[in-house]
């Protein structure tokens, strides 16, 4: 029997969550597409299938579904996933899922009561890139992890903040530059370098008007390690430039940039590194032992209508493997939890000028 989806939301983002589950159409059925405006629900549902609603309440009481992905603005997520929970139903939303660690907890606890699963979209933990740096991390090939910079230098016109009334606003968007663009680089951070415990930093809106939130943030993250981060996040980056994630050890390092990876080289534990008096920019990148049989290196691809990173496909099987009891969530409310307690601690730091001591995931 297919799992049974419903969609809540009809916009850019659900549209694409539509593909992704036409493509496995062997294992998932869309069920129900919610929007509040009916007609946007209708049209989804006429190109992926299933029945449109106005309401998430109105679909649970009139179609079985056994999972609900909230892809509506992060501020409404929490709400409509606590509502998803009650009804006894697994839930995948999209990031963040909430817009503070408090809130988070509060998902923590309903799903607990519910014994259901959620799961968080960060696709980019399933990018080859990312799985080859990871794997290294957690086989010691880059001996103890030192340091890590994470950079996010997009432009966002001032048209695009304008296209939307919940774009910019606090309420809705739960920050700006970091929160909504940079929240899956912090993830990648997170899973590399382990729990953060402090954060320093300072925000601005200085390329955009009529938002509340920042097109600029900039911040120091200290881990339980010891290991130390930068971040940068801004949509005032014109023209746009590139996402990039560097990831510093003792015996290596690696650097992804755009999704791709540009830079690695690791020690295989067991194995010396060779001496260096002074390191040499791109010494000995070993990138290559990645390369597929054509030569090319690891990156995204492309699903083939074009639409969504094959990622993305990948985090549903997980998903999906997690619902048939295959195994846990890769991504779930516990990781998520700790990119915005980055994120959000960096806004307090922002308001106090002062370092904010970070809380940990709280244990059950």
């Amino acid at each position: 029997m297919r799992t049974r989806f419903a969609i809540v939301g009809g916009g850019v983002i659900a549209r694409q969550h539509g593909v992704v589950l036409h493509q496995l159409a062997d294992e998932a059925e869309l069920v129900a597409v919610v929007d509040v405006l009916v007609d946007r629900a209708q049209a989804l549902a006429d190109e992926r299938g299933g029945r449109a609603f106005a309401s998430l309440e109105e679909a649970l009481r009139e179609v079985e579904i056994d999972v609900v992905v909230v892809c509506t603005p992060t501020g409404l997520h929490g709400d409509l996933a606590r509502q998803a929970l009650a009804a006894g139903k697994h839930v995948l939303v999209e990031k963040p899922a909430e817009t503070t660690v408090e809130r988070i907890d509060e998902l923590i606890a309903a799903r607990d009561r519910a014994g259901t699963l959620v799961g968080v979209v960060s696709q980019h933990r399933f990018d080859p890139s990312s799985r080859i740096v990871l794997d290294a991390v957690r086989a010691g090939e880059f001996g103890r992890i030192t340091s890590a910079v994470a950079n996010v230098d997009w432009w966002r016109g001032q048209t695009y903040y304008d296209s939307g009334q919940w774009r910019g606003t606090w309420a809705l968007d739960g920050g700006g530059a970091l929160m909504n663009q940079g929240v899956h680089t912090v993830d990648l951070l997170v899973a590399a370098l382990g729990e953060p415990v402090e954060v320093f930093g300072f925000t601005g809106t200085l390329a955009h008007e009529r938002i509340e939130v920042e097109d600029v943030a900039v911040g120091v993250v200290r881990f339980a390690s010891g290991a130390l981060a930068t971040v940068h996040g801004s949509t005032a980056v014109y023209p746009g430039l590139s996402t990039r994630l560097q990831v510093h050890g003792d015996r290596g390092a690696a650097v992804i940039e755009d999704d791709r990876l540009v830079f690695f080289h690791g020690t295989p534990v067991g194995q010396e590194p060779a001496e260096a008096f002074m390191g040499g920019r791109g010494r000995d990148n070993q990138v290559q032992r990645f390369a597929g049989p054509d030569g090319s290196l690891p990156a995204p691809t492309v699903s083939v209508e074009g639409a969504m990173p094959d990622a993305h496909l990948d985090q549903y099987r997980d998903f999906l493997a997690a619902v048939r009891g295959e195994g846990p969530v890769l991504v779930g409310l516990e990781e998520n939890r700790q990119a915005v307690a980055v994120i959000t601690g960096l806004y307090e730091s922002q308001r106090t000028g002062r370092p904010v001591s970070l809380t940990p995931v709280p244990v059950a």
